[in-house]
């Protein structure tokens, strides 16, 4: 069965015919420079606590991620991965007439939506069709009251990209009932750049955002994430959820990586060359047509079948990258690829030309 999300190295290795690991992810949009030295030596440091509960308040980690965005703890709540505190967000979006959604959009969205009973009312990014493709943010309609609604918006966007800037998203703030902004890829971009609205939580009680620490640090088989949100939502999502969600050793890692500055700069500086690098490279290929994004990752058109070319690369060259059948709006004619280092860069430039070609 045709994957959903990215990094399915099991599905991959399967029609590549080869192991797990002899296969080059470009589908799961995960920091290439690997789990930073200060996750691993706190992960090994912490073993012995295996054998304890760990803190159900998540006291030392929350007090981490408090001192990293400079903001209350009572504000933040832990979680298995941006993928369980969105199961809360859907709960309380449930509450609303209809929740605002910018599409193409991340699956799992639709996942705690339908868990919940939201009605969605979705909004396209337009497309400048031209060779430097390029999306733009659409206009909604000014009908109705839309404090009775909520809006999930994610930034930077998957898959295109885009970047909401703070000027566009704060009126959101006094418009909707609840906005929930999902930045989970927001840390890739160096500090200068980032347009979260972390900042503004304490004065909305409305505004909840979400952040991962899996992609940024090479964490996914960790599952760690958090919500930034008033004290009084937090309290509440924290009677929902089961107890002990995030377990002792993904604790021990998110305290020690956020105060990683080292590994913190070195991903902006790689990100800063390689992305364009690779931008570069499959504008040149004909039938490729790639969007520059603000992310890690790159929103692909292509002439060819997106389907079709995940699987010519899997059996040729072993290379995974993303069809985009799963954003409905985008169809078989996109595909995204994660950013990755020079050389791997290099490896599926020349894989899609000789396919291409």
């Amino acid at each position: 069965m045709q994957p959903n999300h990215g990094g399915n190295l099991r599905w991959a290795a399967n029609i590549a015919g080869t192991s797990e690991a002899n296969i080059l992810d470009f589908s799961a949009s995960i920091n290439p420079l690997g789990t930073p030295d200060s996750a691993i030596a706190a992960i090994h440091s912490h073993l012995t606590s295996l054998k304890h509960y760990p803190d159900p308040e998540y006291i030392a980690l929350r007090q981490a991620l408090a001192e990293f965005h400079q903001i209350s703890s009572g504000c933040i709540l832990a979680g298995n991965g941006v993928s369980e505190l969105l199961t809360w967000a859907g709960r309380d979006l449930g509450q609303f007439v209809a929740t605002v959604l910018f599409t193409p959009a991340f699956s799992d969205y639709y996942r705690a939506f339908k868990t919940f009973g939201v009605e969605i009312e979705d909004y396209a990014l337009g497309i400048d069709d031209d060779r430097e493709l390029k999306f733009f943010l659409p206009e909604l309609p000014k009908t109705g009251s839309r404090l009775q609604k909520g809006i999930l918006i994610n930034n930077p966007h998957n898959p295109t990209g885009y970047l909401f800037t703070r000027k566009a998203l704060i009126p959101y703030l006094d418009e909707f009932g609840l906005v929930v902004i999902d930045e989970a890829f927001m840390d890739f971009l160096p500090l200068w750049q980032q347009q979260s609205l972390i900042d503004l939580v304490p004065k909305y009680s409305n505004l909840v955002i979400l952040r991962s620490l899996t992609k940024f640090y090479g964490l996914p088989g960790l599952r760690l994430g958090y919500a930034i949100a008033h004290p009084d939502r937090v309290n509440q999502w924290q009677q929902w959820r089961d107890p002990w969600s995030v377990n002792s050793l993904a604790v021990a890692a998110g305290i020690a990586i956020v105060k990683d500055i080292e590994f913190q700069q070195k991903t902006w500086d790689w990100l800063s060359s390689a992305r364009p690098q690779l931008w570069q490279g499959l504008n040149h290929l004909e039938g490729i047509y790639p969007i520059m994004g603000a992310a890690n990752y790159l929103l692909v058109r292509t002439e060819a079948s997106g389907a079709w070319l995940q699987q010519q690369l899997l059996q040729s060259d072993r290379i995974l990258i993303r069809d985009c059948l799963s954003f409905t709006e985008l169809g078989d004619h996109y595909i995204r690829v994660a950013v990755r280092l020079e050389a791997e860069n290099n490896r599926l430039i020349k894989g899609l030309a000789k396919i291409m070609n």
